[in-house]
């Protein structure tokens, strides 16, 4: 090393960032370490080159807490949260939120219920409980066990296919149509038979935002149930409707208060209001889970009944989850919801006045947000204008086709959340109508761009 190089370097040192010019570390183990200064520094410029969540219209995901909420976290990302012997009331708050959530889906009586890392694990052990509560019914009446079957839509998360591959369940999914993006009772009936361990449907789908038709499916396995003596539950994928719903539509019915619903997922990381992960999994009573999925078990001390898929995790956003229900309450979480449901009509106004978007649904009860796609050919298609949005103003606005036979259907959906001001609405719009243009006047993005676009409806 020259003298010059030396020299260079003991200026890196005093500046403290030596990978101002030097490559980063990315492909094998650092012979050395360096200072928390350079770590923190190398960590953050990479950072910068992410999107902006607050442009994020794609995901579900909760990208703003208060500060206050933040502190909570921040001073509890060290407690583990299945240490229940040590953080007894980490435990019990887990146990309030169920209690509160349960109360929220209006349960009958005494239920349980538990955290998850999100709604994916709880729906992969609601699932598992409807599979073992089905093969205990099935064992009990001497009737074979070897073919289960679950129902459900092709608007659902993929979550649903892949427990039934994990678990060896027959998927019968139901497919989308042009049109008719949910599915009620004259979907499911042809489907369900004595092997069907449950039907699943979605409240608030990840696609236009809209519910299967919940009471028109309770209704019709309340009649089977009558006329063919099948017990067929009902659950719920309430993932991101399950803290939408209560608040804009409580006179809606679609959780305990129906007969066969007997459980219900929901995500504390989505309109819950929480950073990720959490979830929550709420069955209408204890015995709608199934006794075989709980284990008791002796560890620090202290006997515990467990039935997650994961074990040690963060006790941070159960805490969060709490802070907010109590922060918040009915009221608080009720003038949010509108607020988002406010501004999501405004841009619908928007892009309806545009006169080249059809907005999907917007008189049905629908999430938060505006899923729209062109309502007649251009040189130009819902994929080009999400590429433009992001390209010129950094705005993630998902395009996607539907799932089958519905696959032909390309839309697009802006998520307004509660970071999403009416002055953001009132520039997405403006933004939206100005990438139109550009593309209209170029003629639809080049084959290089469409290349680069990122597909899908986001989580």
């Amino acid at each position: 090393m020259t003298v010059a190089d030396r020299s260079f370097e003991a200026g890196a040192e005093l500046v403290g960032n030596r990978f101002l010019v030097r490559e980063v570390p990315t492909s094998t183990f650092p012979r050395t370490g360096m200072t928390a200064q350079e770590a923190m520094r190398l960590v953050a410029e990479d950072l910068v080159l992410e999107g902006d969540p607050a442009r994020n219209l794609a995901t579900f995901v909760t990208t703003w807490m208060e500060p206050e909420a933040q502190k909570i976290i921040s001073g509890n990302l060290h407690r583990n949260f299945i240490d229940h012997a040590e953080y007894p009331r980490t435990a019990e708050i887990e146990q309030r939120c169920i209690r509160m959530l349960a109360d929220l889906f209006h349960a009958p009586g005494e239920t349980t219920g538990a955290r998850t890392q999100g709604s994916s694990e709880a729906i992969m052990l609601g699932a598992l409980s409807l599979k073992w509560n089905w093969r205990t019914r099935r064992e009990a009446a001497a009737k074979a066990t070897d073919r289960p079957n679950l129902v459900f839509g092709g608007d659902v998360h993929v979550v649903w296919e892949k427990f039934c591959r994990y678990f060896d369940v027959e998927p019968r999914i139901v497919p989308l149509r042009p049109g008719k993006y949910t599915i009620g009772p004259e979907d499911v009936e042809p489907h369900v038979d004595e092997n069907t361990i449950g039907v699943a449907a979605v409240l608030g789908t990840t696609f236009t935002g809209h519910k299967d038709d919940v009471k028109g499916i309770n209704d019709l396995l309340v009649q089977i149930k009558a006329e063919r003596g099948l017990d067929v539950p009902l659950h719920v994928d309430g993932a991101s409707g399950g803290f939408v719903w209560p608040f804009l539509y409580p006179d809606s019915e679609w959780d305990f208060r129906l007969e066969q619903v007997r459980s219900i997922n929901v995500s504390g990381h989505k309109f819950g209001l929480v950073y990720p992960g959490v979830g929550w999994l709420i069955f209408r009573e204890t015995a709608d889970l199934a006794r075989d999925l709980v284990f008791e078990e002796n560890y620090l001390g202290k006997t515990d009944a467990t039935f997650t898929l994961n074990f040690s995790t963060g006790s941070a956003m159960v805490l969060a989850q709490y802070y907010n229900l109590v922060r918040y309450g009915r009221e608080g979480y009720t003038y949010i919801m509108r607020a988002m449901q406010r501004n999501a009509g405004v841009l619908a106004d928007k892009l309806e006045a545009m006169g080249q978007f059809e907005v999907i649904g917007r008189d049905a009860e629908q999430l938060p947000l505006a899923a729209f796609k062109l309502n007649a050919p251009r040189s130009y298609d819902e994929f080009d204008i999400a590429w433009q949005l992001s390209a010129e103003r950094g705005w993630m606005v998902p395009a996607y086709t539907l799932p089958p036979a519905a696959q032909k259907v390309t839309i697009m959906r802006a998520l307004v959340k509660e970071t999403l001001s009416r002055e953001h609405v009132d520039t997405l719009a403006r933004d939206i109508a100005a990438a139109c243009a550009t593309l209209e006047a170029k003629g639809g993005a080049h084959e290089s761009e469409r290349s680069r676009i990122v597909v899908g409806p986001g989580h």
